[in-house]
């Protein structure tokens, strides 16, 4: 995938970051620089290509919903969705994505 992404500056948006297939948005212009927040994004937009986009958002919905009935808490939904696993725990791998396998995501169920 490379770098054919845009990062956009959306000061509304409620949380640090989201990917958008095929944008990353950004709520503050100091996170255009932040390379943990971006690469975490990253690992977003390459989720969401290897599922087609739309799946993604649907299996991510999903994911949390359920993981909202299971905690019972926004946070911990959140946290344990599959795609935010993987994006939390190789954010700081800044080469991860050069050697990541397809489907990567699969393994953090």
């Amino acid at each position: 995938m490379g770098a054919r992404y845009q990062i956009i500056v959306v000061p509304f948006l409620k949380v640090t970051g989201m990917a958008l297939y095929p944008f990353i948005l950004v709520n503050k212009k100091e996170l255009l620089n932040n390379a943990v927040v971006i690469n975490h994004e990253r690992i977003h937009l390459r989720q969401q290509a290897e599922l087609l986009v739309l799946p993604f958002y649907i299996l991510y919905l999903l994911n949390y919903l359920v993981n909202l009935a299971i905690y019972h808490q926004h946070n911990k939904a959140y946290l344990n969705i599959v795609f935010e696993r993987e994006a939390y725990a190789k954010e700081q791998a800044m080469l991860y994505l050069k050697h990541r396998k397809w489907f990567a995501w699969a393994s953090y169920f």
